[in-house]
């Protein structure tokens, strides 16, 4: 399964702070259906990202509803960004 959209930068202070993208809520209803076959506990979702030219290995979080894609500092670092930039995001879930 491939998903493309696009979605805002945001930081999460927490104890361990990190950098987000929230996937919108149509296509979290399709990841909805496949975590089931690929969730590897808690709901998380591995996938392969991609922003711009820049692709990593990942795990999609459950938050709220909705899946919530974490941004490492080498991708922030290597496509220029900062919290409250909207970026398109390429997601590949291997269902």
């Amino acid at each position: 399964m491939n998903l493309e959209f696009t979605g805002e930068m945001w930081f999460w202070k927490g104890p361990a702070p990190w950098h987000f993208v929230t996937v919108p809520e149509d296509e979290c209803g399709e990841l909805a259906a496949a975590s089931a076959l690929v969730t590897y506990g808690w709901g998380m979702v591995p996938v392969r990202a991609q922003i711009g030219g820049t692709g990593w290995q990942t795990s999609l979080f459950p938050k709220d509803g909705r899946y919530i894609v974490p941004v490492r500092a080498s991708v922030r670092k290597a496509e220029g960004l900062e919290v409250g930039d909207v970026v398109t995001v390429r997601l590949a879930v291997d269902v």
